[in-house]
């Protein structure tokens, strides 16, 4: 309970009148983060929900596994940053469990390594802010046939014959995922398993049997919504960073900007 008041007097720093700008919120993960901002996609959702509020900042490396995530921590989180983001999420795991000995072999990291890098990454978030509102997200669950159905499409004849991800796979890296988070004390959403309490999810959610349709993005959002208000990181109860028009006196504008720009 302490932790969650600190995140939430953190919030509240940024409206006390010593710092007027907004605070970030940055989502930190592979192709399914960077797709997020399109049409739909649930980062682009995140924006608009915490519009005015708070700045939503991408930063997404399709194809990229927690390893070689590792190399950006100090360029996209420097420690002495004077402005931290508010909240991270991490969502890594659907390119780190791409099978040994698959085609997408390149792309792999032993579950245990798994695990590692991502309490590599938590910690430093810790030391670049202790009061940062961390958020692990699990890989979304594999549609074997659908990877298979869009190989085929893709390639043709030169599509692979077999699966170059499991859904029992993916599976034990989210299981990992869940059991970190709750390790190091943060807070963790299990993709894995909640798409698939849905009748139907291996079309409803996913386009190619990994990356996210329309309605999986919704439900990404709602998660992400749904901790974030749980961690006092509310949209509805954090003030515009500037007035709203209805509280501008069209004769005397400068009335409702004097506590925040003069």
């Amino acid at each position: 309970m302490e932790r969650m008041v600190s995140e939430s007097e953190s919030i509240q720093n940024h409206f006390n009148g010593e710092e007027t700008m907004r605070p970030n919120i940055l989502l930190f993960g592979d192709s399914i983060t960077q797709e997020s901002f399109r049409s739909g996609g649930w980062g682009a959702s995140l924006a608009d929900a915490y519009s005015r509020k708070a700045d939503v900042v991408l930063r997404g490396y399709g194809g990229y596994n927690t390893r070689w995530a590792l190399f950006l921590l100090h360029h996209l989180f420097p420690l002495g940053l004077t402005k931290p983001p508010v909240a991270t999420t991490i969502f890594f795991g659907a390119n780190d469990a791409a099978l040994a000995g698959g085609t997408s072999e390149r792309q792999h990291v032993p579950v245990e390594e798994y695990k590692e890098n991502l309490r590599k990454i938590v910690r430093h978030l810790k030391e670049c802010s202790p009061t940062m509102l961390i958020v692990l997200i699990t890989p979304p669950p594999i549609d074997e046939e659908g990877r298979m159905e869009y190989a085929r499409e893709t390639y043709g004849e030169k599509a692979m014959t077999l699966p170059e991800r499991t859904n029992e796979t993916t599976g034990v890296y989210a299981k990992g995922c869940v059991e970190l988070a709750r390790e190091l004390g943060v807070r963790s959403i299990n993709l894995w398993s909640k798409m698939q309490e849905t009748d139907g999810w291996q079309k409803k959610y996913l386009r190619d049997g990994l990356h996210l349709t329309a309605e999986g993005n919704a439900v990404v959002f709602e998660e992400v919504v749904k901790v974030f208000k749980e961690a006092w990181l509310d949209a509805s109860e954090m003030p515009y960073d500037f007035p709203h028009h209805s509280e501008i006196d069209g004769k005397n504008p400068e009335k409702a900007f004097q506590q925040k720009c003069l």
